[in-house]
């Protein structure tokens, strides 16, 4: 491994991906000797108009890409500039335009802990999703009225989503172990018209009813004026009045799938921030934003063609399921797990990436970090043949694991350690299949994204720590909030803190190779004596020791400073005693320097995530200052926060 190189495409292998052809493509249209990742990168922003352009044609999008590129705003030309303004299209058409070359071919394939497979074709798909249109015709759903899923990673979700966007209304979706005051937080003000759940799923083992929560909130959501329940092992629940089977809609007679093309920038999903600092934001995308933008991370950077197998282990409450349904649009066969994935044992997915020939095989850090302290050793046990690409996000994948992936699951394989969020619904930084993979780093910033990190003083530095910003527009920026009629909600939440530049608010360093180190969230940095320490140094070492399962880090207000507190979940059999104090202090001093070493190390036996997986770091730090934590609701395990206040460590 030389300089952290840990992979490389070989010749063949870039000649044949979709970005040599993007480039090629290029270089023929606009007279450009452009020639591997980084010349792409750089013209793309430099003509970025040309590049969307381009991109429409190349990923061969339906519908009319009108007159004019993008309009922009004199004013705040990043923040209200309008792409592709007068363009008519449709998402769900886009979706569904390789189901006549492919009509028995799989569309979508889902498996649970049960791990029975179960296929659907494009020509079922396309049935299906007409029946479902034809449903919500019935009930009056118009463009721009919204229609909501509380439900698993089922086909039928993903249907549910095409039917909506096929007649051009809005989708939003939260998944069944969201609690009913979590959803009504995010319904509440969404106001859906139509609401699909399920009968009950399945997680660990252990079943889960569904249609009680449901109907709480349909009684406190006023504007639903339908449920419809999909019965998750397909045998026929018992319904009360009113109640619709999904059974029975697709049995009845519906007229062929039509499609109704809307402008570019028409609202197509909602999608919800956290909301561990108030009620969740509800984020607004575009039909045109959030298809160009995924056709782009997907075959420019994911490599992604018709016939592969393309899995993400997600839920419908995080953006992932977004984001992986529409690889539908590049002619891939979705496949769908539901459930946890480590049951009935570690090796679940590996199974279905071995049965389903998976090309494609996405998560989220914190699962190869735990594949990794439970030894699990995917390429001894299964045949991985097929697989060319693996993507983790939701947290920092710490360079051991970019190690684990290489030694422990494949050796030839593209690793995207992808980053960007709810707000974009996409990648500020992924991969790119023509590049090489270094230890710790995501690969590339995204192409015609402008992002840099900005120094205290706002300028642009390399090989330092600073913010991520973005200094250009881009389609797939927010429509903007909901019910935020001036917009200031969307200002501050983004555009406030440096004039017109997106201020993303990761803490970071670009470095010499075009990657990209992630240091943590900008909010959680550590700023013990002024000096600005970013979580992930810390977790990447402490969570690395074996005898600690987990952890989460803060700085606590301590004699006019700022002290580092650290708590860690101990594996089991172990004490938090003091040899293990100064083993975990003189790592943390060894491995990154004397500033970071906390001052306090206290054990608790759970550790606070959001529904999404993510370190809840805010909320602990709330509660250690004797602060209310907004949305208990958004947390995963709330009842975890008790351990965390008045702790007599924390007043001595």
């Amino acid at each position: 491994m030389k300089d952290g190189l840990l992979w490389a495409p070989d010749k063949e292998r870039q000649t044949h991906t979709l970005l040599a052809a993007f480039i090629r493509a290029v270089n023929q249209t606009h007279d450009t000797q452009l020639s591997g990742y980084d010349d792409l990168y750089a013209w793309s922003v430099r003509q970025s108009g040309d590049f969307w352009q381009q991109l429409w044609q190349f990923a061969g999008v339906i519908g009319d890409p009108g007159e004019r590129v993008c309009d922009i705003d004199p004013e705040h030309p990043n923040q209200d500039s309008h792409w592709f303004p007068t363009a008519r299209l449709n998402y769900a058409e886009n979706l569904l335009k390789h189901a006549e070359q492919y009509a028995d071919q799989p569309a979508m394939i889902f498996s649970g802990e049960h791990e029975v497979a179960r296929t659907l074709t494009w020509r079922e798909l396309v049935d299906q999703v007409a029946a479902i249109r034809h449903y919500l015709d019935m009930q009056g759903v118009q463009p721009g009225d919204v229609v909501a899923g509380y439900l698993p990673n089922l086909p039928e979700t993903v249907i549910a989503m095409l039917a909506t966007a096929a007649l051009g209304a809005i989708w939003t979706s939260t998944s069944p172990d969201f609690g009913v005051d979590s959803v009504l937080d995010r319904f509440g003000q969404t106001e859906p018209k139509v609401l699909f759940t399920t009968d009950h799923y399945h997680y660990n083992g252990k079943t889960y009813d569904c249609l009680n929560k449901a109907q709480q909130v349909v009684d406190n959501v006023p504007a639903i004026e339908r449920l419809v329940v999909i019965p998750f092992d397909g045998d026929r629940p018992s319904l009360p009045a009113g109640v619709d089977n999904w059974q029975d809609l697709l049995a009845k007679d519906a007229p062929p799938l039509r499609f109704t093309r809307v402008a570019f920038n028409a609202p197509l999903f909602v999608l919800y921030s956290s909301g561990t600092t108030g009620k969740p934001k509800c984020i607004i995308h575009s039909v045109g934003g959030i298809l160009l933008n995924h056709l782009k991370e997907h075959q420019l950077h994911s490599d992604v063609r018709p016939g592969d197998r393309f899995f993400y282990f997600t839920t419908c409450g995080w953006m992932m399921w977004n984001w992986q349904v529409s690889a539908l649009a590049s002619g891939a066969t979705l496949v769908l797990y539901d459930g946890s994935p480590f049951y009935p044992d570690a090796g679940v997915l590996w199974r279905l990436a071995e049965q389903q020939q998976l090309t494609l095989f996405g998560t989220a850090a914190k699962y190869l970090e735990a594949l990794e302290k439970q030894g699990v050793a995917p390429k001894d046990d299964y045949s991985l043949a097929s697989l060319r690409v693996l993507c983790s996000t939701g947290s920092v994948l710490a360079p051991e694991q970019f190690d684990y992936v290489y030694q422990k699951i494949k050796s030839d394989l593209q690793l995207s350690s992808i980053a960007g969020g709810t707000d974009i619904c996409g990648c500020f930084v992924l991969g790119s299949p023509l590049s090489p993979v270094y230890r710790g780093e995501s690969q590339k910033r995204g192409l015609a994204l402008d992002v840099q990190v900005f120094n205290a003083q706002g300028q642009a530095v390399e090989e330092q720590k600073g913010e991520l910003v973005c200094c250009n527009s881009f389609p797939n920026q927010p429509v903007g909030f909901w019910h935020d009629t001036d917009g200031s909600r969307y200002h501050n939440a983004y555009w406030s803190k440096i004039d017109d530049i997106w201020f993303h608010g990761d803490y970071v360093r670009l470095t010499a190779q075009g990657g990209m180190v992630f240091y943590g969230r900008s909010d959680a940095v550590l700023n013990p004596g002024g000096v600005r320490i970013g979580t992930a140094e810390i977790y990447r070492h402490v969570n690395q020791l074996s005898e600690i399962m987990d952890s989460v880090v803060i700085g606590q207000q301590w004699q006019n400073d700022v002290r580092v507190v650290l708590f860690v979940k101990l594996a089991a059999g172990v004490t938090l005693d003091e040899p293990l104090k100064q083993a975990i202090k003189k790592t943390i001093r060894t491995q990154c320097t004397p500033r970071h070493v906390p001052a306090v190390i206290a054990e608790v036996s759970d550790i606070p995530r959001t529904k999404s997986g993510k370190l809840a770091e805010l909320a602990v730090r709330d509660v250690v200052h004797g602060q209310d934590v907004a949305q208990l609701s958004a947390l995963d395990n709330p009842a975890s926060l008790d351990q965390y206040r008045q702790r007599p460590e924390l007043t001595e």
